[in-house]
């Protein structure tokens, strides 16, 4: 009979799959991805979470709901401050009194991030933490914590649609001048010099002074400047891996220029840009958050971490007009930088590097 043989099958895995499984190694790079993908996506879903509209309103045997539609204070029969839009938390107040068999549905945390709260508090803004206000108010009277939530979707989201546009100009930018070198190489690079001494912030001012700025407006501006540095290093990727035998091979075999740049270099050019993309989106919330807080950037009522930070200048003495930004900020910041050390770390074939 012929003995069963009790070695293990060597499983084969792809280089991401081991880039993947190094990654998941380095424990805080690992997490705090985790934590800030599981806070990006409820950041879409932030109305049933951080919110003023009630998610279900039951009135006279009727079901509303107000997050897909507006409805009128008289429409639900709401006797304070019935006037405009309803007021949920209050009408939720008023059915509770009446114990009528009508309802109200809010959302975990019922307060908006544009929505002013003069009328409910006492005293002046800005109002200091408490159990209802995690974080206070600012000097408007709207509620911090539900702005600070807010905020960190619009930056979030601001950085990655910049990061993807400038790597997609910085990449094929620098594949061309790597690629095909000589004149084209020389032009372009001094081009991209010229280009690059632009003052930024300098053009920002002056079309904000012309019109004001918004989300797409800034994304545009910012991208047309942000991949030049990317450029160096694809180009320097591209003058490298030319001269490979891989390459001469496609070459002697007829492929065509766009199929070597595309689908034999590029793929192998790409562990810079990986490794670098974290920090690119780090300084790129950044650029954001000081653009707010100089006053141009993202218009008011905009939540916004800048703005924030630009009343808590404004109010010094509420410490927390400026502290909660700023810790929101570095801890973000930081979760992202740990990301891009674990992703550096899972693109470097030597086993141990300083990370350990």
């Amino acid at each position: 009979m012929k003995e069963k043989s009790t070695e293990k099958k060597v499983v084969s895995l792809s280089i991401l799959q081991k880039r993947w499984r190094k990654f998941k190694t380095l424990k805080r790079g690992y997490y705090s991805f985790l934590i800030i993908l599981f806070l990006y996506l409820i950041s879409f879903i932030l109305p049933i979470v951080v919110g003023r509209s009630a998610l279900l309103v039951k009135y006279n045997d009727s079901y509303y709901f107000p997050l897909f539609k507006t409805y009128q204070s008289t429409d639900l029969g709401q006797k304070k401050d019935a006037y405009g839009e309803a007021n949920y938390r209050i009408l939720k107040q008023e059915y509770s009194v009446t114990n009528s068999g009508n309802w109200v549905l809010m959302p975990l945390y019922p307060y908006g991030p544009n929505e002013n709260l003069l009328n409910e508090l006492e005293g002046n803004p800005p109002h200091p933490p408490s159990l209802a206000h995690w974080c206070g108010t600012d000097d408007r009277g709207r509620d911090v914590f539900a702005r600070l939530v807010y905020g960190f979707n619009i930056g979030i989201s601001f950085a990655l649609v910049v990061t993807v546009f400038s790597f997609a100009i910085g990449i094929i930018v620098g594949a061309i001048l790597g690629y095909f070198g000589g004149k084209t190489d020389i032009f372009g690079l001094r081009l991209i010099e010229i280009w690059g001494t632009l003052p930024v912030l300098y053009v920002i001012i002056i079309i904000s002074s012309i019109m004001q700025p918004n989300f797409f407006l800034l994304v545009l501006i910012i991208t047309i400047f942000d991949w030049v540095f990317l450029t160096y290093y694809i180009r320097g990727e591209f003058l490298r891996e030319k001269s490979r035998d891989y390459v001469a091979a496609a070459v002697s075999m007829g492929a065509k220029d766009k199929t070597i740049i595309f689908k034999h270099i590029l793929p192998n050019s790409l562990t810079p840009v990986i490794s670098y993309a974290p920090f690119v989106i780090v300084a790129t919330i950044f650029q954001l958050v000081s653009l707010d807080y100089l006053g141009f950037g993202l218009p008011p009522p905009t939540s916004s971490w800048g703005q924030l930070m630009q009343q808590g200048l404004t109010n010094i003495d509420n410490w927390w007009l400026i502290m909660t930004p700023l810790a929101a900020m570095f801890f973000t910041l930081l979760s992202i930088t740990f990301i891009g050390e674990a992703i550096r770390e899972a693109f470097d074939p030597k086993v141990y590097s300083r990370l350990r």
